[in-house]
């Protein structure tokens, strides 16, 4: 029988230590709260509001950080208006979100998302949100209004 160093090999499984050298972190409970964000090729809309979506816990819009009418649906407004937002949820006690991201859609309307909502999703994650979904909610017609303009459509 082989007598030698009885010490556990490198790598293998320790136990936690608690002390001023190390810590042990146990994982903070998460709130969620539901993003909505509402991205045009005019403006980005985010609005936060809680779980049952019912109650508006913060709003800001790309309008509001620029100055410039041109520039509202830039992604540097959309950062801007998600870092705003963030400040806002972190005082309130949220640390994770579910994401809907949405265009205008409808009958007549763009049903492609504006350059805004992969800006805001991203000052989210990098502002140290969770991001429990994303889930994209643009509204779809089902034929059922005739659209304006006449049988033979408007005549420019």
């Amino acid at each position: 029988m082989k007598t030698g160093n009885l010490a556990p090999k490198r790598g293998g499984l320790r136990e936690p230590r608690f002390g001023s050298e190390s810590r042990v972190d146990y994982p903070q409970k998460i709130r969620w709260a539901i993003a909505h964000i509402l991205s045009t090729y005019n403006n980005t809309i985010i609005t936060v509001t809680d779980i049952t979506g019912t109650e508006t816990l913060a709003r800001s819009s790309g309008g509001q950080m620029v100055t410039s009418d041109r520039l509202e649906s830039s992604p540097s407004a959309a950062l801007g208006a998600a870092k705003k937002i963030s400040e806002i949820l972190r005082e309130k006690g949220i640390n994770g979100l579910y994401i809907k991201v949405r265009a205008r859609g409808g009958q007549s309307a763009s049903k492609s998302v504006g350059p805004g909502a992969q800006a805001a999703i991203r000052a989210f994650s990098r502002e140290g949100f969770r991001i429990g979904r994303i889930e994209e909610v643009t509204p779809e017609p089902h034929n059922g209004c005739r659209m304006k303009g006449g049988r033979r459509g408007r005549r420019v």
